[in-house]
């Protein structure tokens, strides 16, 4: 999952381009640049051109983070550009993020939740503001929520292992993990994977948008999967 964190219109043309065709790649995944540069609707219309076949995430970077009822407008925001799923980052607590999940189904959008930054200083026992003690709570609505799409580092393959433990326990037969913070942030694929399962998407920006060969990148990024 090529993340596209850029602003260039042509760079995303080149990028596409390049992948759209390889079976290795599930979709992209869009973060603030690209849309607030271009507009949403118009860099979601470019993918689903280029790779109708391709899911396209936003990862508005962290959305969820607002009250509650702003969930209705990110939604509607994301259902008019013809987004497929959502990250949702609910650090504002758990009623925006039963708020914004409800947004989200309602505009028939899917959504993938996470809690955990890929950096340090983030959580409170590391001298960050974010409760470790609270954290799984947000994998706890989710699943209730019907969730089954989870965010977790990908240079933290012990965490990922915590993820999947909290939410199987909870009901959810198949979670599909999600990981970011590999390649540039020191996260291995094969180790990530390993902790993740067979369900795996292995977030890469980078590594293949900073490649001289982002076909070449993408296929052996694929290969470790």
């Amino acid at each position: 999952m090529p993340a596209l964190d850029f602003t260039s219109m042509d760079e995303l043309k080149k990028i596409v381009k390049a992948t759209a065709n390889l079976d290795v790649i599930g979709g992209y995944k869009l973060g603030f640049s690209l849309g607030y540069t271009h507009s949403l609707p118009k860099v979601v219309s470019v993918i689903k051109e280029m790779a109708p076949d391709k899911v396209v995430v936003l990862d508005h970077q962290k959305a969820g983070t607002d009250i509650p009822k702003i969930g209705k407008l990110f939604a509607r925001v994301c259902a008019e550009s013809k987004i497929d799923m959502a990250i949702l980052f609910p650090q504002s607590g758990p009623e925006t993020e039963r708020a914004w999940i409800d947004a989200l189904k309602e505009k028939d959008i899917g959504f993938i939740v996470g809690i955990r930054m890929t950096h340090g200083g983030y959580l409170d026992t590391e001298g960050g503001w974010i409760s470790s003690n609270k954290i799984m709570q947000a994998f706890t609505i989710a699943v209730e929520a019907g969730g089954t799409n989870f965010v977790g580092p990908g240079n933290m393959p012990d965490f990922i292992d915590r993820i999947l433990e909290h939410v199987t326990s909870k009901g959810v037969k198949s979670p599909v993990m999600w990981a970011p913070g590999l390649i540039a942030q020191g996260g291995k694929i094969t180790d990530a994977g390993k902790a993740a399962g067979e369900r795996f998407h292995a977030i890469i920006g980078e590594g293949i948008y900073e490649a001289k060969d982002p076909e070449a990148a993408a296929k052996e990024y694929g290969s470790q999967l």
